[in-house]
């Protein structure tokens, strides 16, 4: 469904650059509300989400608490009170840095992994809406998108 469709638009956008913006802008929302809408199913958020999968890609490596922030896709979310509500659900652990007292590793769980594993073989009908578009389309879509943020 075209973008004026879907916003209710009655008249034109002034420029292609004022459409492309708004586009964005609702397909990132679009995306964010459906991703939030099946992880509910697991009672987590994105950003917790997000974090677990950082901590997979560390693992068996442990993250700081700043690494965690640095990488996070939503840079407003507080990172440690996200760490917290995960200790409290076992999927992560906290342990002292040995080398650096002051220091804080977070380390993801087995518990951890097993829920993205869990996430990750149910995750079809976002890659079905995603092959919408194919191979290419996909790829010319994210070289646009890098190209934009320069």
């Amino acid at each position: 469904m075209k973008l004026e469709q879907e916003i209710k638009q009655q008249k034109p956008f002034k420029t292609e650059h004022e459409r492309a913006v708004v586009n964005i802008l609702f397909t990132a929302s679009w995306l964010q509300s459906y991703s939030r809408d099946f992880l509910k199913q697991y009672d987590i958020s994105s950003q917790q989400y997000n974090i677990l999968r950082i901590l997979r890609g560390q693992f068996p490596k442990s993250s700081t608490v700043n690494l965690l922030k640095e990488r996070m896709l939503d840079k407003m979310s507080d990172a440690s009170r996200l760490i917290d509500r995960l200790l409290k659900r076992e999927l992560v652990e906290r342990t002292i840095c040995p080398t650096d007292r002051r220091a804080v590793d977070i380390f993801i769980t087995k518990k951890g992994l097993e829920l993205l594993k869990r996430i990750d073989k149910e995750r079809d009908d976002i890659d079905a809406m995603l092959e919408r578009l194919s191979a290419k389309e996909m790829k010319q879509l994210n070289e646009l998108l890098d190209k934009l943020r320069g």
